[in-house]
């Protein structure tokens, strides 16, 4: 397995979830866990996602993933779990 966590941030719009869950399906990637709220009119999302049967590179998956976002409104951010993780203790 390899995980890797995709964060989503902007404000709140219709089809936000369904945008991002229909381009990991489309690519094989599974979602493991998946969280979101939103406050005062912004959404905040964080997957956690095994990405060991994408058909695409993690690189061209995270360029999508960004360029996916900067079409809906949204910053998404692709990470592998151990550089999260990393950054998360500093």
């Amino acid at each position: 397995m390899s995980k890797s966590i995709i964060t989503v941030v902007g404000r709140d719009q219709v089809g936000i979830i369904a945008r991002v869950c229909t381009y990991l399906a489309a690519n094989g990637v599974n979602i493991l866990d998946i969280s979101q709220t939103i406050v005062d009119g912004f959404f905040n999302m964080m997957m956690i996602t095994d990405t060991s049967a994408a058909t695409k590179e993690f690189l061209v998956l995270s360029d999508e993933l960004e360029a996916l976002g900067k079409e809906i409104g949204v910053i998404i951010k692709l990470q592998r779990e151990d550089i999260f993780n990393k950054m998360q203790r500093i």
